[in-house]
């Protein structure tokens, strides 16, 4: 799979190959940046419980929160990736 894109000498096939490079870049990059941050947010909301269990509630609700919008963000840049992909 890689082999003959890196064959193709033509304009178009060095965009094309740059823009499914790019994308491919995204993909792992928005992957394990959301891995890596749900792993810290949930970490974090322990240790917070832990060490403060009367606030619960909060800590598990920022938690959620913080949790989401990261997932969010990672969504929003495997969406981009996907359009640098699929434009031509």
């Amino acid at each position: 799979m890689l082999l003959p894109m890196l064959l193709q000498t033509t304009a178009e096939a060095n965009t094309t190959s740059y823009g499914l490079l790019g994308a491919g870049i995204g993909f792992g990059l928005a992957a394990i940046g959301a891995g890596i941050g749900l792993g810290r947010i949930g970490g974090s909301v322990a240790e917070g419980i832990a060490r403060q269990p009367e606030a619960e509630a909060a800590i598990r609700g920022a938690g959620i929160l913080f949790g989401a919008l990261v997932e969010g963000a990672a969504i929003i840049a495997m969406v981009f990736g996907l359009l640098f992909k699929l434009m031509k």
